[in-house]
């Protein structure tokens, strides 16, 4: 899987590379994002636009980024196509990650 880094001042961004999250990618998208969040951003997000589709192992494999980042640091998720962003709000995960419709609307926003 291919993920690509930037750093912006505390704000670490991660382009995911891939259409598509799942089971067969999980394990090496966790091992990636390990590597690539060894930083001290304090926030990071997420660039999925180019992800079309997640099943609940690319959930969890998020999940267990965010957990691997520690509590003092936060995951955003930015540029979530519709059928990717209806799975994480049936999943109620929309209420652990903050969502935003593109990159620049995280960015825009900041870590407040």
């Amino acid at each position: 899987m291919a993920l690509t880094s930037t750093t912006t001042g505390s704000t670490q961004v991660i382009t995911v590379h891939a259409d598509r999250i799942d089971a067969a990618m999980a394990i090496q998208f966790k091992e990636d994002m390990r590597t690539q969040t060894e930083t001290d951003a304090s926030r990071v997000v997420l660039d999925i636009s180019l992800v079309e589709f997640i099943d609940s192992s690319g959930l969890g494999a998020i999940v267990a980024s965010m957990k691997q980042l520690g509590g003092d640091r936060v995951l955003d998720l930015a540029g979530l196509h519709p059928v990717v962003e209806k799975v994480f709000r049936l999943t109620r995960m929309d209420t652990v990650f903050r969502l935003f419709p593109s990159l620049d609307d995280a960015l825009s926003t900041g870590a407040d």
